[in-house]
């Protein structure tokens, strides 16, 4: 349990703490990397159905399927080529980010609860740090993958998957010193860390919204 939690943690580090994470180029993903992000979607998909049962109506038995709420936006109308080619960039980039946010998301909880059982902060600390070390070396070709974009748009998706920027979840869980620390360095990439997620009054976060809820309703 804590290992997976450690993962999540580890991956927001990894974005701000390697210099060949970002590329300074969009990258295009070959077919291999569309097959592995199917894969990790897969785990974000809600479920369409909820149910069914029968009933009578008029004497006649009727089956009727229960749907979970579902999302209406309305059509998309671009201005221009310039426009069209940003929303289906970001099309890419939340679907290659969002099985990670939702990852952080999950187990943010029970680490915060696991942790509690340490009988002293330098234990705690001293625990994380080493976990910290071995997961990001294990998934650090995954976020070298990352381009500049695609970090920044998993630091949004993180806020709308916790409610929590970045920032506040390091601050939580490494301490203020390094979260502030973190919080510097990536702004040397362009990443901001403590960016807050506002769909309601920003665009771009809107539109990252708009399709992550479609990616999880297996629209996109």
């Amino acid at each position: 349990m804590l290992r997976r939690a450690v993962i999540a943690i580890s991956l927001i580090v990894g974005l701000l703490s390697a210099p060949d994470t970002y590329a300074l180029t969009q990258q295009s993903d070959n077919d291999n990397d569309f097959q592995n992000i199917d894969e990790q979607l897969k785990r974000v998909r809600h479920k369409v159905f909820r149910g069914m049962y029968h009933t009578v109506i008029d004497g006649d038995s009727v089956m009727m399927i229960v749907f979970n709420d579902i999302d209406v936006f309305p059509p998309l109308r671009f201005k221009n080529k310039k426009q069209e080619e940003y929303y289906w960039r970001t099309v890419r980039d939340v679907r290659k980010a969002l099985p990670y946010a939702k990852l952080i998301s999950e187990t943010l909880t029970e680490t915060y609860e696991y942790l509690q059982t340490f009988q002293s902060e330098k234990e705690r600390k001293a625990y994380l740090k080493e976990m910290e070390d071995e997961v990001f070396n294990q998934y650090k070709p995954v976020l070298k993958r990352f381009t500049k974009g695609q970090a920044k748009i998993l630091v949004k998706l993180i806020g709308r998957e916790t409610n929590q920027s970045g920032y506040d979840i390091l601050k939580a869980f490494l301490g203020t010193t390094r979260a502030v620390f973190y919080h510097g360095f990536g702004k040397l990439f362009g990443v901001n860390i403590n960016s807050k997620y506002n769909p309601i009054k920003n665009k771009d976060d809107a539109t990252i919204n708009r399709i992550a809820t479609l990616i999880e309703q297996g629209q996109l």
